[in-house]
C-alpha cells in the first residue's frame, strides 16, 4: 500500500516540515476553516517553500487527509481501568477534553463541515474514527469476556455509542460538552451494552 502524501521518510528535515506543515494547516482550520483554507498560506505559516508544500500534497484535501492521518496517530492511546464502565467514561472525558480545548473543538467542527460536502474529507474522517474506535474496542471485548457485558457485544459500536451524544451537542449546540455530559454518554452507552442493545443476533 503506498504511503499518503507527505508520509515519506518519516525521520530528519522530512518530519520538521511535515510537523510543520500539519501544524499550520489546523491552524487554519480552527482559525478560519476548511473555505480559507490554501497552500500557499500553509506555506508561509509554516515557513516552507511553497513549492514543496504543492508538490509533497498537492491539494487541500490531500492535506486534510494527512492532517487527520496524523492526529489519529498522536492521539492517547486508551486507559484501561479494570471495568467496561471505568475504561467508557475514560474514553468519554478524553473526548470532551478534546471538543472542549478552543483549538481542537474548532478544528473538528471544521473537517466536519467540510466532510459533509467533500467526499475525499469524508473519507478521511472516517478513516480518523475507524482508527480511534479500534483503539478503543478491546476495553468492551475485555469486559465481555469479564462477563460484563453480554457474549455478541459489538464493541465497536459501543464506543461510537459514547462519542456520538457528545459530537451532537457540540454539532447542534455550538457548545463543547461538558464533564457531567461525558459521564451522562459513558453511563448510557454502558447500561445499553449491559441490557444487550449491542449484542449481534439480538
Amino acid at each position: 500500500m503506498s504511503a499518503e502524501p507527505g508520509t515519506l521518510r518519516p525521520g530528519g528535515r522530512t518530519a520538521r516540515v511535515r510537523a510543520a506543515v500539519l501544524r499550520a494547516a489546523g491552524d487554519v482550520l480552527a482559525e478560519q476553516g476548511f473555505a480559507h483554507l490554501d497552500l500557499a498560506d500553509v506555506a508561509r505559516r509554516a515557513e516552507v517553500g511553497k513549492t514543496t508544500v504543492y508538490r509533497r500534497w498537492g491539494s487541500v484535501t490531500a492535506l486534510v487527509a494527512d492532517l487527520l492521518a496524523d492526529m489519529a496517530e498522536q492521539s492517547l492511546p486508551r486507559e484501561e481501568t479494570g471495568s467496561v464502565l471505568g475504561d467508557l467514561q475514560a474514553n468519554s472525558r478524553l473526548v470532551q477534553r478534546t471538543l472542549a480545548d478552543p483549538r481542537q473543538g474548532a478544528l473538528f467542527r471544521a473537517v466536519i463541515a467540510a466532510a459533509a460536502c467533500d467526499e475525499r474529507t469524508a473519507q478521511a474522517l472516517r478513516r480518523f474514527y475507524d482508527v480511534r474506535v479500534a483503539e478503543w474496542a478491546p476495553c468492551v471485548e475485555q469486559g465481555v469476556l469479564r462477563g460484563e457485558l453480554p457474549q455478541g457485544t459489538d464493541a465497536e459500536t459501543v464506543v461510537r455509542a459514547v462519542s456520538a451524544p457528545l459530537y451532537y451537542a457540540l454539532l447542534t449546540t455550538g457548545t463543547p460538552p461538558d464533564p457531567a455530559a461525558a459521564d451522562r454518554a459513558a453511563r448510557a452507552a454502558h447500561a445499553a451494552a449491559l441490557a444487550g442493545v449491542y449484542a449481534t443476533g439480538r
